[in-house]
């Protein structure tokens, strides 16, 4: 059974959620998949994504990039990068923000390129995007129209309860398609 950790630091609970349903794409996928606080990694929790077949990193974006406590875990991924523990493994991403665009992309790209550093392979999410014609919804999947990585948008008045079952199912099928991503792909094909 293939592997998934699943990073992320959330802020006021809408990133969690959205962690959660990636995990349980994942699992549906039939992959072993972990959620892993971002700022509360042990020395036993680096060594897990060591060992992780894919990791997928989550972040909200605040001022048009992602959280300062994610963004600490990138740099202290440095020692990482320096062997190129993570080279070969597969990578994806996602984001939460209060506005409809929220400047999300730029986070993805910022995720995307750590990935790239780490020498990692990113699968993007697969799904056309949806509510973008007269015959669409808020409720299609990929509402907000993301090719990079998982989008979600909640609105800044309300909790996490409130997130859009949309945005949560399309955070599940990006962890769908990493676990079968991760079944396809064998690491060793580079090495």
């Amino acid at each position: 059974m293939k592997k998934i950790a699943i990073v992320y630091h959330s802020g006021y609970g809408h990133t969690a959620r959205q962690a959660e349903a990636v995990r349980a794409g994942a699992a549906d996928g039939a992959a072993d998949a972990k959620l892993y606080a971002a700022d509360a990694l042990t020395d036993a929790h680096w060594a897990e994504l060591a060992a992780a077949d894919a990791i997928v990193f989550g972040a909200p974006t605040y001022m048009g990039s992602v959280s300062a406590p994610f963004k600490a875990f990138m740099d202290a991924s440095s020692k990482v990068w320096f062997t190129q523990g993570w080279k070969n493994k597969l990578a994806a991403g996602f984001t939460n923000s209060g506005s409809q665009s929220g400047d999300k992309l730029n986070s993805l790209v910022q995720l995307a390129v750590f990935a790239a550093q780490q020498g990692m392979l990113w699968v993007s999410l697969g799904i056309m995007p949806g509510n973008n014609s007269s015959q669409g919804s808020p409720d299609d999947l990929n509402r907000v129209g993301s090719y990079l990585g998982a989008m979600a948008q909640s609105n800044v008045d309300q909790g996490a309860d409130a997130m859009r079952e949309s945005d949560l199912a399309t955070a599940r099928e990006l962890g769908r398609r990493v676990a079968a991503a991760a079944r396809a792909w064998d690491s060793a094909q580079l090495a």
